[in-house]
């Protein structure tokens, strides 16, 4: 997969900053950290291919309403968080949801078909990653 530019909205900064480390060894390039709906509508503005967002951040439960302003702006999402049943009800905003923890090698492939889907590739999903919606 070539290199991506990718929003992590993630207000726990070790791991938003472990998240980045991830994707840069694989060659896709952070636009930046956002731990609040402020911050990642300003990011947004670079127009990621990609963003990961947790659902619980410093603003709230605001990480839904991120995914959806995102996915306006054909941005594609993958929900990253600890409480996916609180997606239960949320509008599908996102391609999947990943639970968190979840290791270096499903992060990486839940990125590659969230990639591969927004540019109409038709991938096996991998295992761990809860779909949502197609991209």
């Amino acid at each position: 997969m070539s290199a991506s530019k990718i929003l992590i909205v993630e207000d726990e900064f070790v791991v938003a900053m472990h998240l980045e480390a991830i994707l840069e060894d694989c060659g896709h390039m952070s636009v930046g950290i956002a731990p609040d709906f402020e911050t990642a509508m300003q990011l947004a503005d670079q127009r990621p291919d990609l963003a990961l967002v947790d659902i619980n951040l410093r603003d709230g439960e605001t990480g839904p309403i991120i995914a959806q302003r995102l996915r306006d702006q054909d941005i594609a999402v993958l929900f990253v968080t600890a409480n996916p049943r609180m997606l239960d009800n949320a509008p599908p905003a996102a391609i999947g949801v990943l639970s968190k923890p979840c290791d270096e090698e499903l992060l990486v492939a839940a990125v590659d078909y969230a990639l591969g889907a927004r540019q109409g590739m038709q991938l096996p999903a991998p295992p761990g990653l809860t779909l949502l919606h197609a991209a």
